[in-house]
C-alpha cells in the first residue's frame, strides 16, 4: 500500500487490559483506525471527530476509525477536505476485505460529530463530519444500522466488532481537557498536511 506523506492516519498501537469488560483493547486516537480478527475491544473517546465501527456481520472482522475534515475556513473547500475523511474511510474498509471480510456483508455504526466547544466554526465541523459519514456510506451502499451524531456531549465508544456490540457513555460531565487538545492537535497536523497528489490503496 501506498499513500501520499500527507495523511495521517494509521494503525492505532495502544493495547491495554480492559479490567471492567474482561478483554484485550486497544485505544483508537484522532488519527488512528484498527482492524481485527479477534475478539479485542475498541475504545475512543469523540468531540467534534467521527467514528465509524464497520464489522462482516458474518464473520465478525471489524474496524474502527476516528477521524475529522480538514477544517479550512472556506465552505467551498470541503471537496478538498473531504479527501481526509475519504481516506480514513477507505483505509479502514480496504483492511477489512484485505482480512476476508466481504463488502456486501459489511454493516456500519457511526458515532461523534458533537458541538463540544461553543464556537461556530466547531459546530460547523462536527456537523460536516457527520454528514460526510452517512453520505460517504450510503455512496457505499454500507447500511447504518445505528448511528449517535451530533448534539453537544464528547462521547466514549467500546466497539465489540466479534458480535457487532456498541456501547456509547456521553461524557456530560467532562473537565478533562485531554479530548479537546488531542482534536486541536489532530486539526492542525490535517491544515498543516498537503491534499493534492493521488491515493493509491491495495
Amino acid at each position: 500500500m501506498t499513500h501520499e506523506i500527507g495523511f495521517v492516519e494509521h494503525l492505532a498501537g495502544n493495547r491495554y487490559f480492559d479490567r471492567k469488560f474482561e478483554s484485550e483493547a486497544v485505544k483508537v486516537l484522532p488519527g488512528e483506525y484498527f482492524v481485527t480478527a479477534a475478539n479485542v475491544l475498541m475504545v475512543t473517546v469523540l468531540g467534534s471527530c467521527v467514528s465509524a465501527c464497520i464489522r462482516d456481520r458474518d464473520k465478525g472482522i471489524g474496524g474502527m476509525n476516528h477521524f475529522m475534515l480538514a477544517d479550512s475556513g472556506d465552505a467551498s473547500a470541503i471537496s478538498s477536505s473531504a479527501r481526509y475523511g475519504t481516506y480514513a474511510m477507505e483505509i479502514l474498509i480496504n483492511h477489512l476485505l484485505k482480512m476476508g471480510a466481504r463488502k456486501s456483508s459489511l454493516e456500519a455504526k457511526v458515532f461523534g460529530g458533537g458541538r463540544v466547544m461553543a464556537t461556530l466554526t466547531s459546530s460547523q465541523v462536527g456537523d460536516r463530519n457527520a454528514r460526510f459519514v452517512r453520505e460517504f456510506l450510503q455512496t457505499e451502499s454500507i447500511p447504518v444500522v445505528a448511528e449517535d451524531l451530533l448534539d453537544v456531549y464528547p462521547r466514549k465508544v467500546y466497539f465489540f466488532p466479534h458480535n457487532g456490540r456498541v456501547l456509547v457513555k456521553k461524557l456530560v460531565r467532562m473537565h478533562n481537557d485531554t479530548l479537546i487538545r488531542r482534536e486541536k492537535e489532530y486539526a492542525a497536523r490535517l491544515t498543516e498536511a498537503p491534499v493534492a497528489g493521488e491515493i493509491e490503496l491495495f
